[in-house]
Parts: structure tokens; C-alpha cells; sequence
């Protein structure tokens, strides 16, 4: 038997959000006979309250080489107030100023690191676990020590002309969706480097019982519960969200819950909006939660009104417990929900529409239950782990011939 292909992981998240879960859930299915896979992180960030990423790769036996964050000295902190400053008449000079003295104190320095590990591991390529722009010490890396990228894009990306410039010397490029590929084409990418591997989740594991779920939250059988599964910033449409609810309640008689699952920078303003639209006793945010299965299968309807989605874990967790769920048109979101028969989709942050479609499913718990049972076969029989992964596997096969 041929031994296993050599592979160092880089991650460069601060937090843990769909895209570890879903990390963790390939990691935990590639074969190892296959594949060593050691893995860098610049953050040993918790699960919650739960344990820590170190933790759970040490329990899926993945190696971690934890490289801290540098400490941004203070002339790059004032460089780029100056270039803020300065150029913000021209956002492209503007962003290209800030990129070159990110590639000085931090970029090339983390480069030069990255490049040491892989070429004293001897590993036969760098495989990157979040976009271009935000893996350019990569590219540097595997540049200098000779190896090949497999860039795995999970989120929308906003590139540099750098960043399409390092893209286009990958391997290959793992899009989670056709609207993820479609975007980093728009932007200058190759197609012939990228290859379509949506996300899937695992169609056996245990599903939580919603009667219990909705037990825990003390809500009337008749309440209709709505829920969000997010980080709390800006992008995600929480603020969208809650003021679809304060609307709602002036038009239905049905008692409405709104569960925000998630945190975030953004989490006290959301209360302040929800407080001072008197709606404490509509709103509960229960923060990140680990076991977030158990809070989803609470739900009545599930949304998602975020401003870019890559194929949002969230939503396919919601489908395969048999929720409806109501997104914003945007890649990824749009290209896993069938509008009207899986659930709505509405234009991101217009809020009559959303309110609209809300309305919709409210008035109608058949429709949410038809909608609930056709997601549930969409996921089924097209986003599997077990997909994911053999798609995965032939792209790493490809770069390793």
C-alpha cells in the first residue's frame, strides 16, 4: 500500500462558524490512509462554551501547529489610518495602500513561516480553507516552497487584483457553489481551475425531537416560531429580521416567537432595536450554540436574510429537519432553495418582502409542512457529507497525480 499524501491545512478564521463545522465534517471522513492532513490555525477559538479547536482536531487525530497573530506594529496601524484617510476619494488606491502594508507587517512575515512548515513536513500541497483574499500568505508559502494550492472558497469573495492574480495560480479552486464559481469567474479567476463541490451534512445523524425543543422554550403549541442561525454583523439581515417581526404583529392575530441563535459585534444594537420596538417579549437571543440542531428543530420557519451566502450550512440543517425556510436571492441561499416549493426567497434587505413572504407561511401551517417535507428530499438526495467528500477527494487526487 502507498503511503499517504502529505497535506498542511491552513485556516485563517477567528471564530467558529459554518465553515469549521463543515472543515471538521470532511476531516472527519477523509480516509487517513489516504491522507495526512496537519493543520494551522493562527487561533485556538472555543466552540461556545464547548471545546476548543484544538480539542476537536485532537479528537479527529489532525495535527495543530498553532502560529499566533503578529501584533500589528504601530506604523502599519498608522499607514493605514493615513491611507483611509488620504485616498478616500479612490477606494481602489485606497484598498491597494492598506493591502501592500498588510503584506509588509503580516502577510509576507506569516508567508515566510508557512513556507518553513511545508518544506520540512515535505507536504505535496497547501490546502486553504477560506477565500483568496484572505489566504494571500498561502499562496506566497507554497510559492517559495514549491508545492501546489487547493484553495477550498466557502464564502462569497470580494477579490483584490492580488488576490485574483494568487487565485489564478491555484491548482484548484473548491467552490461550494455555482454562484460562488460564477462570482470568482466575474472577478478574473480561471474556470478551468475551479471545480463545483457543494456542502452537504450528514442525512443519518441523530435529529432532535421538536416537541422537546419546543418544550425548553415554554412557547404555546399554537406559537409559531421563527428562528435565525447566525453571526450577528450587519451582513447577516438580522435587523431586517426583527423589523419584519414588528410589523407582523400589528397584522396576525397568530403568536409569534422570534428566535436569533447566534452572536456577535452586532448583537447589542440588535436589542436595543428590538427593545425599543417593545418587542422583549417577542425576541429572545440565546447566543452561539453548539448543539444548534436542538435549537433549529424548535423552529416553524427558518431565515436566512443575508447579503452574500456561499451554500449556507444553516439552511441545510433546516431542510434536512423538515423546516421551510425563507432567504434572501442571493448566491448560494438562491441556488439551494426552490422558490415556492422548498421555501421563499425575497430580494436581501427588502423588508415589505420579507415581512410578505413571512406572512405567507404564518397563515399557513399546511404549506409550511409541504414546504418542510420537499426541502427535506432535496437535501436527501442532493447535499450528502458523503457527496462532499468524494468530491473533495477527486480534486485532491487531481492536484496529487
Amino acid at each position: 500500500m502507498s503511503a499517504a499524501q502529505r497535506l498542511l491545512l491552513l485556516d485563517t478564521g477567528q471564530e467558529w462558524g459554518g465553515g469549521t463545522n463543515s472543515l471538521l465534517a470532511l476531516l472527519a471522513r477523509l480516509p487517513r490512509q489516504r491522507y495526512a492532513i496537519d493543520a494551522v490555525f493562527y487561533h485556538d477559538y472555543p466552540r461556545g462554551h464547548g471545546p476548543c479547536l484544538s480539542q476537536t482536531l485532537a479528537a479527529l487525530d489532525v495535527p495543530l501547529t498553532l502560529h499566533p497573530p503578529r501584533r500589528q506594529p504601530l506604523w502599519a496601524k498608522l499607514g493605514k489610518e493615513a491611507a483611509r484617510g488620504l485616498l478616500t476619494p479612490c477606494r481602489q488606491w485606497r484598498a491597494a495602500a492598506v493591502e501592500q502594508i498588510e503584506l509588509a507587517w503580516r502577510i509576507r512575515p506569516n508567508a515566510r513561516r508557512l513556507a518553513a512548515q511545508l518544506r520540512a513536513g515535505g507536504y505535496r500541497a497547501l490546502y486553504m480553507n477560506n477565500q483568496p483574499l484572505s489566504n494571500l500568505e498561502g499562496y506566497l508559502a507554497a510559492a517559495e516552497a514549491g508545492v501546489p494550492v487547493i484553495q477550498h472558497c466557502r464564502s462569497n469573495p470580494q477579490l483584490s487584483p492580488r488576490a485574483v492574480a494568487a487565485a489564478n495560480q491555484a491548482a484548484r479552486i473548491i467552490a461550494v457553489s455555482h454562484g460562488i464559481a460564477d462570482s470568482l469567474v466575474a472577478q478574473g479567476v480561471a474556470r478551468a481551475r475551479i471545480r463545483v463541490v457543494p456542502n452537504g451534512i450528514d442525512p443519518l445523524q441523530p435529529l432532535p425531537d421538536p416537541a422537546t425543543c419546543r418544550a425548553r422554550l415554554g412557547v404555546s403549541a399554537d406559537t409559531v416560531v421563527i428562528g435565525t442561525v447566525c453571526s450577528l454583523l450587519p451582513r447577516k439581515g438580522v435587523a431586517d429580521l426583527i423589523a419584519a417581526l414588528a410589523q407582523l404583529l400589528g397584522q396576525v392575530s397568530t403568536p409569534l416567537c422570534l428566535l436569533v441563535i447566534g452572536d456577535g459585534p452586532q448583537r447589542a444594537a440588535l436589542e436595543h432595536q428590538a427593545h425599543t420596538a417593545g418587542l422583549e417579549e417577542y425576541v429572545r437571543f440565546v447566543g452561539f450554540q453548539a448543539q444548534v440542531l436542538d435549537w433549529t428543530a424548535a423552529l416553524d420557519i427558518c431565515v436566512l436574510a443575508s447579503a452574500s451566502e456561499g451554500l449556507p450550512r444553516v439552511l441545510l440543517e433546516a431542510m434536512l429537519l423538515g423546516k421551510p425556510v425563507l432567504a434572501s436571492r442571493v448566491s448560494g441561499s438562491a441556488e439551494l432553495v426552490v422558490d415556492g416549493h422548498t421555501g421563499l426567497l425575497f430580494p436581501y434587505a427588502d423588508r415589505p418582502a420579507l415581512t410578505a413572504a413571512l406572512a405567507t407561511l404564518i397563515a399557513s401551517p399546511a404549506r409550511r409542512q409541504a414546504m418542510g417535507q420537499a426541502g427535506r428530499a432535496r437535501v436527501l438526495a442532493n447535499y450528502s457529507l458523503d457527496a462532499c467528500v468524494a468530491g473533495v477527494q477527486q480534486v485532491f487526487d487531481e492536484v496529487l497525480a
